[in-house]
């Protein structure tokens, strides 16, 4: 079965306050985003891509990755999850597991263990608790939402029947704003 990682990367990073956009910042000497693509990219899943829109990532995305442009992204996270569908679709994949891209220490062990759960939906738990990689297999992503700020969350509420949890080693934080940034530097 092929699957692929998807990295979410095309927001506007409304809340930062820096001064250059969120994923472009510098985190342990690398810019912010540069540490959730190399995670997915250490993974060892067949494709690797990266959802882009407000910013422009193209210097920091390594050979191999794709890069998939959302000219929608204002509109919400769906439309990058639609995204990453249509493109994981024409690549004949059978799943995706969704990361994002200001989760600088979710490792690339989360992603491979989330990728090999047979599940319909995987969602890897730290410490409890529900944090992206997120896999999806083909069978569950018309139900997707197609428009609006939230992505597979809502699947996973709609249809727990379909879910399992993945424990999972690493730290989810997200990185929103420049206090986040400054406390997991």
């Amino acid at each position: 079965m092929s699957t692929a990682a998807i990295i979410l990367a095309a927001g506007g990073g409304s809340r930062f306050d820096g001064p250059r956009h969120k994923l472009l910042a510098p985190f342990r000497g690398r810019p912010l985003v540069s540490w959730a693509l190399s995670a997915a990219s250490d993974a060892g899943l067949d494709e690797v891509a990266v959802i882009v829109g407000a910013v422009d990532l193209g210097t920091v995305v390594p050979p191999g990755v794709t890069v998939i442009e959302n000219a929608d992204w204002s509109t919400g996270q769906a439309s990058s999850l639609q995204a990453a569908l249509a493109w994981a679709v024409e690549r004949d994949h059978e799943a995706m597991v969704v990361g994002l891209g200001d989760q600088p220490l979710v490792p690339s062990a989360a992603w491979t263990v989330v990728a090999a759960t047979p599940s319909p939906i995987a969602v890897a738990t730290f410490e409890g608790r529900r944090r992206p990689p997120v896999r999806l297999s083909r069978a569950v992503w018309p139900l997707l939402p197609k428009g609006g700020d939230e992505g597979a969350r809502v699947l996973m509420s709609e249809r727990p029947d379909l879910v399992c949890e993945v424990v999972c080693e690493g730290q989810p934080a997200d990185i929103d704003n420049e206090e986040d940034l400054q406390r997991w530097s």
